[in-house]
């Protein structure tokens, strides 16, 4: 081979070499064209999504407001009207509109709270807290409305440290115990207490979590009602939630300030009886 079959040679090989790596940059390019427009349709599709939840619970709202509005409206009417109306039933339909703002305003409260948690999460502040105290804040506070139906309160948590929300935390525990009072019968147990996660939902335990067990030995939800009952306003029974004032949003809450403290929560039906819950919350 002389100089100039070498030359050749070497030219052929250059040109081999850039092909390949021009090849190679090529792919490259079209991977990232292809991620950028797959997180692209991902972006649609999450702001679609987004805009589907706010949509269906603007309507979920509205029906909600309605109920109590025209509730309110009706009693206001009777009483403004030139009809004669005795002491009785007037102070009958005044304490029904009372309730009905009650209602309104636990309402607005709930749908803040939400709207809150998903837009500015960070507006709620954080302080250390012992979670075993703002349970036993709860159980005070509902201890006569217990009493009344027989219900015993057990606060059986330990002593466990977080740095979280007080208003969330209290939340979780107020709102899962009222949803106990409320549905799961009268002369039931609820409990507060601590669980080793292994072999659950949780797979195995994290030293940086509380695991939190809360139950009752109540009458438990059917089990088509399970997969959503984080869900906003849905309700096992559609009557008796609307006639004890819930507003459907209790335990998205419940699972909105679970998630604030970097946990998780799921439910499930008691083998004895009752809905029982399992979370975590960061320590």
């Amino acid at each position: 081979m002389d100089w100039s079959d070498a030359i050749l040679l070497l030219l052929v090989l250059a040109i081999l070499v850039l092909y390949l790596r021009l090849a190679r940059r090529t792919r490259r390019l079209r991977q990232l064209a292809d991620e950028a427009n797959r997180l692209r349709h991902e972006a649609q599709a999450t702001e679609q999504r987004n805009r589907q939840l706010k949509q269906e619970m603007t309507s979920n709202i509205a029906h909600e407001l309605k109920t109590p509005v025209s509730s309110i409206r009706g009693y206001l009417e009777i009483l403004l009207s030139d009809r004669p109306v005795d002491d009785d039933r007037r102070r009958h339909f005044l304490e029904r509109s009372y309730q009905q703002t009650l209602r309104l305003s636990d309402l607005i409260q709930d749908v803040s709270v939400i709207n809150k948690l998903e837009e500015s999460a960070d507006l709620f502040p954080l302080e250390q807290l012992e979670v075993r105290d703002v349970a036993q804040e709860v159980f005070d506070e509902l201890a006569d409305r217990a009493a009344a139906a027989s219900v015993t309160l057990h606060n059986n948590l330990p002593p466990l440290p977080i740095r979280g929300n007080h208003e969330l935390l209290y939340r979780i525990f107020r709102n899962l115990a009222d949803n106990a009072l409320s549905y799961a019968g009268p002369g039931i147990d609820i409990v507060a207490e601590t669980y080793e996660p292994l072999n659950s939902k949780f797979k195995i335990q994290n030293s940086e979590f509380h695991y939190i067990h809360f139950y009752d030995t109540g009458r438990g939800v059917p089990d088509d009602y399970l997969a959503r009952l984080f869900d906003r306003f849905v309700r096992i029974g559609q009557g008796r939630s609307r006639a004890d004032g819930g507003t459907g949003l209790g335990l998205s809450i419940v699972k909105h300030a679970v998630l604030f403290h970097h946990g998780e929560i799921y439910a499930k039906n008691r083998p004895e009886s009752g809905l029982e819950f399992f979370f975590s919350l960061k320590r």
